[in-house]
Order: C-alpha cells, then structure tokens, then sequence
C-alpha cells in the first residue's frame, strides 16, 4: 500500500520541504498539495522546491481545475514539473469546488474537466492540440513524450463515471466540516 501526505499551503514552504524529506524517508510515495489560489499559497512554486530536496516521491496538485488555470499554462507548468523531476509529478483535477466558490462562481461542468484533461494531456505528449474555441492547433516543441497521470476528484455519479473513462486514479474528498459548509 502506498502512503500519501498532503499539504494545504498554510505552512511555510521551507517546513513544507522539511516535513516532505521526512514523509519520503519514512517511505511516504506521494505529495498533494491543494490547489486553491485564494485559500492557500501557490502549490506549484512550492511542489518545485520538494522535488528537489526528494528522490522518489511523486506530487500533484490536489486539486486543479479548467475554471482557475488556462489549459496550456497547466500542461506547461506539468511537463517543466515532469523534466525537472524525472517524471515524479501528476495532475489531480476538479471542477473546481473549493477555489471557484470561494469567488461567488460555481464548479465547471464534468464535460469541461474532461476536455481540459485530454489537452492538456496531449500537450504534455507532444501532440498537436485545439482547445475550446481555439482555432489555431498548438504544440511544445520542447515536449518529451511524457504521460501524465491524471487523477479525478469526483463524488457524483457523472464525474465517477467520467473518472472511470478518462482518468488514472480517483481522488476521493472525504466530509471535512470546514468544506461542507460550501455543498
């Protein structure tokens, strides 16, 4: 069985670097950190410090989302993440409960989460890709061929369903009494 520890961002990201040697030594296999830019502090500029004070430990963002990060900033920020890493970086990807409705806004579809998932997936791979509305197909000419693994986070019936369709794993949000309040 492997361990996760996860982190919210309230911490300094130097102790975040600490408690995340500590985690990979007592043979801790994953880091998540929440990605919710208004509650927390930036998860990706402090998952990039971890990776380089760890050698086996794998991180993502728990969770991200198509209404808060442009889709090709998002695979961008992955596949520098995945290179700088030697491949230890996943996406874990919402519609967006936590850091859409702190603004007033509701969650994105389940639809646009998978759409979001594809692209950004055939970004990271190399592929030419059109998003949206986009007209004009875009690539990384930087891009190494690396598959992502995306997590869903999913509770409804529409969004398992969709996990078990498109995604690598499943990201399950237990009923923290802080979070409910917003269901």
């Amino acid at each position: 069985m492997d361990f996760a520890i996860t982190f919210k961002g309230d911490i300094d990201p130097r102790r975040t670097v600490s408690l995340c040697k500590l985690a990979e030594q007592a043979g801790f296999r994953h880091a998540w950190f929440f990605d919710s830019h208004i509650l927390w502090r930036e998860c990706f500029v402090t998952m990039a410090m971890c990776m380089e004070h760890t050698e086996h430990m794998r991180f993502g963002a728990c969770v991200t989302n198509p209404g808060v990060r442009d889709w090709s900033v998002a695979a961008s920020v992955h596949a520098t993440l995945a290179a700088q890493s030697g491949g230890r970086i996943d996406m874990g990807l919402g519609r967006g409960d936590s850091s859409r409705r702190v603004m007033g806004r509701k969650p994105m579809t389940v639809g646009t989460m998978v759409e979001f998932a594809h692209a950004v997936k055939g970004m990271i791979r190399g592929d030419e890709v059109t998003y949206e509305d986009d007209v004009t197909p875009v690539q990384f000419p930087w891009a190494t061929g690396y598959e992502l693994p995306i997590w869903f986070a999913a509770y409804g019936p529409k969004a398992l369903q969709a996990t078990g369709e498109h995604a690598d794993g499943l990201i399950i949000q237990l009923a923290d009494p802080w979070l409910v309040k917003w269901f």
